[in-house]
C-alpha cells in the first residue's frame, strides 16, 4: 500500500514510574533510607512512543489509562512530546499502570502493577486497523495481554508493516508471533529464555530476525547466519531505566528511514548511550540534534 508518508505505530503500556533512589538495594525485611523519590511517565509502550517522537518521527500511540490524576497527567505529558493519542482510551473502573523503580548501585529493579494497560484489548487494537493500515512500522512490547499483541501482529503482517518486538517482560511467545515479525529485540537475559525449547531449525530461522541488546557489551544481530557485533559508546551511567525503550524507539526510526541494520544498530546504540546519562526513561531520551552532534563527535 502507497503511503503519503513514514510513520510509526506503537501499540503496548503507559504508566507512571514511581522511582526511589538509594545507595544500595534492600535486602528481604530490610528498611533503608532513600536519597530521593519521583514520579516520572513511563510504560514501554509510551518509552518506546516518545524515543521514536523526540528523533523527529511520526508517532502514533494505541494504548489505555485510568480516569484518575495519573492518567489525566500521562496524556498531557505525550502530548506535549508530540506523539498523536487519539486511540489512548481512560478506563473508568480502573487505574493507570504503575511501575515501581528502585535505583541503586548503577542498576535498577522494577515491579509493574499493569492496571488500565490490560484493557489494551485485542478488540481494542482491531477497532484501530485503519490507522494501523496508513502506517510502515509497529513496535510492540509485552506490557499488554499477549493476545492483543498477538492481533496487532496479525493486522501489521496483512497491511504490510516491519513489526518490531521488544519481548520485554520475557513470555512464552506463540509461532504466529514469531513467523510474522520481522525483527526481535530481547536483551541478553531474555534471549536465553526466548530461545529455550526451540530445536536448531526454529533457532536458525529466528537468529535471522534477533537483534540481542548488551548494555555496555554492544549489540549482537545476525546476516546469513553469521554473527554480528557492534560496540557500545562509553558513557558515564546515571539511570539506566528506559535505555532498551530509548534503544528500540531508535531503532524504529532507523530502520523506517531506510537504513540498513548496521546502521540502524549505530544509531540506536548511540540514543541508548545518551539516555543512560540522565534520570528518567522518557525525560533522559535524547532529541535528534542531540544524537547528531554525539555522533559527530565520535566521529571527530
Amino acid at each position: 500500500m502507497n503511503k503519503l508518508s513514514q510513520k510509526i505505530i506503537v501499540i503496548g503500556s503507559i504508566n507512571m514510574d514511581l522511582v526511589t533512589s538509594a545507595l544500595v538495594f534492600p535486602k528481604a525485611g530490610e528498611t533503608l533510607i532513600g536519597t530521593s523519590f519521583l514520579t516520572i511517565p513511563g510504560g514501554k509502550g509510551a518509552n518506546q512512543a516518545v524515543a521514536a517522537a523526540r528523533l523527529g518521527a511520526d508517532v502514533s500511540l494505541i494504548g489505555c489509562v485510568g480516569d484518575d490524576l495519573f492518567g489525566k497527567e500521562l496524556v498531557d505529558h505525550l502530548k506535549e512530546q508530540q506523539v498523536s493519542l487519539p486511540n489512548v482510551e481512560p478506563v473508568t473502573h480502573t487505574k493507570t499502570g504503575i511501575a515501581s523503580i528502585t535505583l541503586a548501585e548503577g542498576d535498577n529493579s522494577i515491579i509493574v502493577v499493569p492496571g488500565a494497560n490490560y484493557h489494551v484489548t485485542p478488540e481494542l487494537v482491531a477497532k484501530y486497523e485503519e490507522l494501523i493500515a496508513s502506517c510502515d512500522t509497529m513496535l510492540l512490547q509485552l506490557e499488554i495481554p499477549m493476545e492483543s499483541v498477538e492481533m496487532a501482529v496479525k493486522i501489521g503482517r496483512k497491511h504490510g508493516l516491519t513489526i518490531i518486538l521488544n519481548p520485554a517482560p520475557i513470555a512464552k511467545l506463540s509461532k504466529e508471533i514469531l513467523l510474522n515479525i520481522d525483527y526481535i529485540t530481547p536483551n541478553e537475559h531474555e534471549v536465553v529464555e526466548l530461545l529455550e525449547g526451540l530445536n536448531e531449525e526454529q533457532i536458525n530461522k529466528l537468529k535471522e530476525k534477533l537483534i540481542v541488546t548488551k548494555g555496555a557489551k554492544g549489540i549482537t544481530y545476525y546476516r546469513n547466519g553469521s554473527e554480528q557485533h557492534i560496540d557500545s559508546y562509553p558513557v558515564e551511567v546515571v539511570d539506566t531505566t528506559g535505555a532498551g525503550d530509548s534503544f528500540n524507539g531508535a531503532l524504529a526510526v532507523a530502520l523506517t528511514a531506510g537504513n540498513s541494520m548496521e546502521e540502524a544498530c549505530r544509531f540506536a546504540n548511540a540514543v541508548g548511550a545518551l539516555a543512560v546519562t540522565k534520570l528518567g526513561a522518557q525525560s533522559g531520551m535524547p532529541t535528534k540534534e542531540e544524537v547528531e552532534v554525539f555522533l559527530n563527535s565520535k566521529r571527530g
